[in-house]
């Protein structure tokens, strides 16, 4: 089984367990603490030599040694999750020096799980490009950016529902700055690179995982054609 492989089915089975739990009606510490539990448990059957980064554990940092790193988010969006919305997921990827090399993101109450190794068609972007922001706190430069390039703003809760919104042609623009961790976005990085979208940083650098500290400030996931002009627009911004 290839890694992309062991990805879509753990974060496939991870996902069953957390529906069964969301109509149990329990709250999302539960659901984070059991797929995690089930999430570790796979991976470390599967491959006992990698390391792990996930969310829910604490950090172990002889990570920092390993050249193969799993960073996982077992429920990302627990709001969501807690109020029975769709815009929940689950992430599990694989980074391999620092580079988001194979990612499965699912999507459970949609009933779908996007892979690295079946990269979506895309499809035809829409005029004007919807720009995906937090459906609670939109940044601000999120807010100067839309209407910098006359982006309709579209809000959406977890950032893995937002990337592979994306991925999916519901949006062309997924833009984040205020803050994220590794476990928040190498499963969809890998996904949406796979389906050949632009990843990055917002200044353009390319995103590097398993460094010492989990945090990752921002993100820009886009259709290619529009990477440069957001990116100009953030530059123009003062970020």
């Amino acid at each position: 089984m290839t890694d992309a492989e062991l990805a879509r089915d753990i974060a496939t089975e991870a996902g069953a367990l957390l529906l069964r739990i969301q109509d149990e009606c329990a709250g999302g510490d539960r659901g984070d603490r059991e797929a995690n539990v089930l999430i570790l448990e796979r991976l470390r059957a599967a491959r006992p030599e990698d390391a792990i980064l996930s969310e829910e554990s604490v950090d172990d940092p002889t990570r920092l040694a390993r050249s193969r790193v799993w960073i996982v988010d077992p429920l990302d969006g627990t709001r969501e999750f807690a109020e029975r919305r769709d815009d929940w997921a689950v992430h599990v990827a694989l980074a391999v020096d620092g580079r988001a090399e194979a990612g499965a993101v699912a999507l459970p109450r949609l009933g779908v799980t996007l892979s690295s190794d079946a990269p979506q068609m895309l499809a035809e972007p829409q005029t004007p490009p919807r720009l995906l922001v937090s459906r609670s706190r939109p940044s601000a430069l999120c807010v100067d950016v839309a209407g910098r390039i006359g982006a309709v703003s579209v809000g959406m809760g977890s950032a893995g529902a937002k990337a592979m919104a994306v991925v999916r042609g519901a949006a062309e623009i997924y833009l984040h700055s205020g803050g994220q961790h590794q476990w928040d976005n190498c499963a969809p990085v890998a996904v949406a690179l796979a389906a050949g979208l632009h990843a990055s940083r917002i200044d353009g650098s390319p995103i590097v995982y398993n460094g010492r500290a989990t945090e990752i400030p921002d993100l820009l996931i886009c259709r290619k054609e529009w990477a440069e002009t957001v990116l100009a627009a953030v530059r123009e911004c003062g970020r």
